[in-house]
């Protein structure tokens, strides 16, 4: 990089970004101004300052919103492909030389079972993105 090239970026990738101020990232995300000053001081949001304002990205707005998914919710996404939503799946194994598992990096430290979850595979007949899902229910008996 030359001396000439440092601090210049493409400006139309600056351009297109769609900023907020702190009163419209509150709106946006639904909380008080306190709260983005709070998480501004924690370090836990992303902000710019122009002159003596204040900006936020969306996309560090958007970094923000966590989503916890409820049991049913899960259960209709498992029955469809996750790339293009087609809902025949067709089951069968991912092979290698043996069986594939998940194993927990961290699990609790007396286990009366083995720590390898199993797996199901799925393909989409559509498209043929392959899916993998682990069986929720042991991999809970090993983390609680």
């Amino acid at each position: 990089m030359t001396p000439d090239q440092v601090g210049t970026a493409d400006p139309t990738a600056f351009e297109s970004r769609k900023w907020f101020s702190v009163p419209e990232a509150a709106d946006y995300l639904g909380v008080s101004q306190p709260t983005i000053f709070r998480w501004m001081k924690q370090g836990l949001i992303s902000f710019y300052k122009v002159g003596g304002s204040t900006r936020f990205s969306q996309e560090n707005l958007d970094d923000l919103i966590e989503k916890t998914t409820g049991q049913k919710e899960a259960e209709t996404a498992a029955g469809r492909c996750a790339a293009c939503g087609h809902s025949v799946l067709i089951e069968g194994r991912v092979q290698g030389t043996g069986r594939l598992y998940f194993r927990p990096d961290k699990t609790k430290f007396w286990v009366f079972e083995e720590a390898m979850v199993p797996i199901r595979a799925t393909t989409c007949a559509a498209c043929g993105h392959i899916q993998l899902q682990a069986d929720t229910a042991k991999l809970k008996r090993l983390r609680t």
